[in-house]
């Protein structure tokens, strides 16, 4: 096993916690939405505004996160 191995198995375990991070933030997000839409349907849209822009936040922030794992396994 030589450097380069661990580097890409580094970048792997990186990618997939930043993966399972965002599902379940993005899960949890939903999840309080939803509540937030039961408890006061009259919000609905402010909610569902509110939910898209976070969860493209929290995608954006996933995707940065792997393309720094792939970067750092390449070099």
């Amino acid at each position: 096993m030589n450097q380069f191995s661990l580097g890409y198995l580094a970048a792997a375990l990186g990618a997939g916690l930043a993966v399972i991070g965002a599902g379940f933030g993005i899960g949890r997000l939903a999840a309080a939405a939803m509540e937030g839409t039961a408890r006061q349907p009259s919000s609905a849209g402010d909610i569902r505004t509110s939910m898209i822009i976070a969860a493209a936040l929290i995608e954006g922030v996933t995707l940065f996160a792997e393309v720094v794992c792939i970067i750092l396994a390449v070099k």
